[in-house]
C-alpha cells in the first residue's frame, strides 16, 4: 500500500513539474530578452512557446492534444500571428485527407470487414507454427496500412491469445516445451512490430506520415500523393517484415514444432461466429477499394480531366461521406456507418496535426528553422551521408521514449531545414526520419502496440530490448538505404 502510495505522489510530484516547466522556460525567454542577452523580436517569442510546448509534449502534463491547442491562443496574445493565421493550420486539408482515413477505417470496424479479413489471411498460412505466425504477421501489416496500429494489435492480440490457449488445454506437454514458449514470443512480440511496420505503407497508415505531407504541401506546395509514397513505403515494410520473421522466427526464437493442432479450428470457428459475409462487409470493402484506386490512379484520371480535380483529401473526405450515405442492407435501413461511431475518432490526433503545423509555421516565420539548417550547411560539420544516418538514428532512438508524432511536429522542420541549406533533396533527409519514428521495438512504452502486446504476459521488458536492438539497427540500415535508392527514383 506504502509503495502504490508512493508511487502516486512521484507521479503527481511528476505532473506538477511538467506543468511549472512549460510556462517556467516561456517566462525565461522573455526575462532574459529584458536583462538584454537577446532581442524580443518575433524569433524569441516563437522560441518562448516552442519551449512551452516542447516542455508540455514531453514531459505529458497535460494531454498532448492540449499542448497543440497553445498557438491558437498564444500567437495572438504574443503578437505573432493574428487569429485568423493562427487558427488556419487547425483545418490544413492533410488533416481532412487523415480524417478521411479513419472514417473509413472506422466503417471497416463497425461492420467486422477489419476481422474477416485478418482471420481469412491467417487461415491461407496453414498449422505450422511459421505459418501461423507468418499469417498474424501479414494480417496484421495489411490491416495497420488502412486502420490505427492501435486498433489492429487490440484486434490481434485475442486472436492470437484464443490460438495458444487452445494449445496450451489440448496439449498440455507441447505448451511446456521450450519451441512452445519461442513460439508465444515470437507470435505475441511480431504482432506488435507488424503493426508498426504497416504503417510506413500509406500515407494514412500512420500519424507522423501525414505530418510529413502536411509540411510538404505548406512549406513547399509538394504534394506526397498516395501512389508515389505507396512505391517507397511498400517495399520498405516488405523488407523489414522479411528481415523481422527470419530474425524472430529463424535466428533469435525457433520453435522447431511440428503441426500445432487445434490452430485452424480455432480460425474456422471464429469465422462461422462472422456467419456468411454480408452485404454491410461488401459494400464497405467497395467504398474501400474505390477510394484506394482513385488515390493509386488519380494522375491519370486528372489528365482526361479539363482541370486536375482529384486530390488525396477530396478522395479521402468523399469515401468517409459515402459511408454514411450507402445502406448497410435495406435502402430504408442503417447506413454503412453511424455518427455514435464517430465517437471513436481521434480528434485529438487531428488537433496534435494543426498545432505541429501551427508551431512549425511560427517557427518557419521567424526564421529561426533556417538559422539552423544554414548554419550546419554552411560548418559542413558532417557529410550528408553520415547526416541522413545520424538523423535517421536520432528520431529511431527519441521515439522510444517519446510520441512519434509529437517527436516529427518538433524535429521534422529542423531536418528539412538542414537539408535545404545544404541543397540536398529534402525528401532523401525527410522520409527516413519519418518512417524511423515508426519503428519503436525496444521498449513496452515506446508504441501502444508494444504496450497492449505486453500485457499478454509473454513478453519480457529484457528480451523486447535484446531483439529491439537489432531491429532498431537494421531499421536504421535499411532506411539508409533506401533514402539514396528507392526516395531519389520515385521522387
Amino acid at each position: 500500500m506504502n509503495h502504490k502510495a508512493s508511487k502516486k505522489n512521484n507521479e503527481n510530484f511528476s505532473g506538477i513539474f511538467g506543468l511549472i516547466l512549460g510556462p517556467l522556460m516561456c517566462s525565461m525567454v522573455f526575462l532574459l530578452g529584458y536583462l538584454g542577452a537577446w532581442e524580443l523580436g518575433p524569433s524569441a517569442r516563437v522560441l518562448a512557446l516552442a519551449a512551452w510546448m516542447l516542455s508540455w509534449w514531453v514531459t505529458e502534463a497535460v494531454p498532448i492534444p492540449v499542448t497543440a491547442l497553445l498557438p491558437m491562443v498564444l500567437f495572438p496574445l504574443l503578437d505573432i500571428f493574428d487569429m485568423e493565421a493562427a487558427t488556419a493550420p487547425y483545418a490544413n486539408p492533410i488533416i481532412f485527407l487523415f480524417m478521411g482515413g479513419f472514417i473509413i477505417a472506422l466503417a471497416m470496424e463497425k461492420n467486422k470487414l477489419h476481422l474477416r479479413i485478418a482471420l481469412n489471411l491467417i487461415n491461407i498460412t496453414g498449422t505450422r507454427p511459421d505459418g501461423i505466425i507468418l499469417g498474424f504477421y501479414l494480417a496484421t501489416v495489411f490491416l495497420s496500412m488502412w486502420i490505427s496500429n492501435t486498433a489492429t494489435a487490440v484486434m490481434m492480440l485475442p486472436i492470437a491469445m484464443s490460438i495458444v490457449r487452445l494449445i496450451q488445454n489440448n496439449n498440455p506437454s507441447l505448451a511446456r516445451e521450450k519451441g512452445f514458449g519461442n513460439f508465444c514470443f515470437a507470435l505475441m512480440l511480431g504482432i506488435a512490430y507488424a503493426a508498426n511496420i504497416g504503417g510506413v505503407i500509406t500515407i494514412i497508415g500512420t500519424p507522423p506520415n501525414v505530418v510529413l505531407v502536411g509540411y510538404m504541401q505548406e512549406f513547399y506546395g509538394f504534394n506526397l500523393d498516395f501512389n508515389r509514397w505507396l512505391l517507397v513505403g511498400m517495399p520498405v515494410a516488405a523488407v523489414m517484415l522479411l528481415l523481422m520473421y527470419l530474425l524472430l522466427v529463424k535466428v533469435m526464437y525457433p520453435s522447431k514444432l511440428g503441426r500445432l493442432a487445434g490452430s485452424a479450428e480455432v480460425i474456422r470457428g471464429q469465422l462461422q461466429e462472422l456467419g456468411p459475409i454480408s452485404s454491410a462487409e461488401l459494400r464497405t470493402a467497395s467504398v474501400l477499394l474505390l477510394t484506394a484506386l482513385l488515390w493509386i490512379f488519380r494522375n491519370p484520371i486528372n489528365q482526361l480531366l479539363p482541370s486536375a480535380l482529384l486530390n488525396d483529401t477530396l478522395i479521402a473526405m468523399s469515401g468517409g461521406i459515402l459511408m454514411f450515405l450507402v445502406p448497410a442492407a435495406h435502402l430504408r435501413g442503417p447506413r454503412l456507418l453511424d455518427w455514435k461511431s464517430m465517437q471513436r475518432l481521434p480528434w485529438g490526433i487531428l488537433l496534435l496535426f494543426g498545432g505541429g503545423m501551427a508551431l512549425a509555421k511560427g517557427l518557419e516565420a521567424a526564421g529561426i528553422i533556417q538559422e539552423i539548417g544554414n548554419y550546419i550547411a554552411e560548418n559542413q560539420l558532417l557529410s550528408v551521408a553520415v547526416l541522413v544516418l545520424a538523423l535517421t538514428a536520432v528520431s529511431l532512438f527519441l521515439t522510444e521514449v517519446m510520441s512519434n508524432v509529437a517527436l516529427v511536429t518538433i524535429f521534422l522542420p529542423v531536418v528539412l531545414a538542414i537539408a535545404e541549406g545544404m541543397g540536398e533533396q529534402v525528401l532523401v533527409f525527410a522520409i527516413p526520419v519519418t518512417m524511423a519514428s515508426s519503428f519503436a521495438f525496444m521498449l513496452p512504452i515506446s508504441t501502444p502496440p508494444n504496450a497492449i502486446l505486453f500485457s499478454s504476459g509473454f513478453i519480457r521488458i529484457r528480451e523486447m530490448m535484446k531483439v529491439g536492438i537489432w531491429l532498431n539497427l537494421i531499421a536504421i540500415l535499411l532506411l539508409w538505404l533506401t533514402a539514396f535508392t528507392l526516395i531519389g527514383w520515385v521522387y
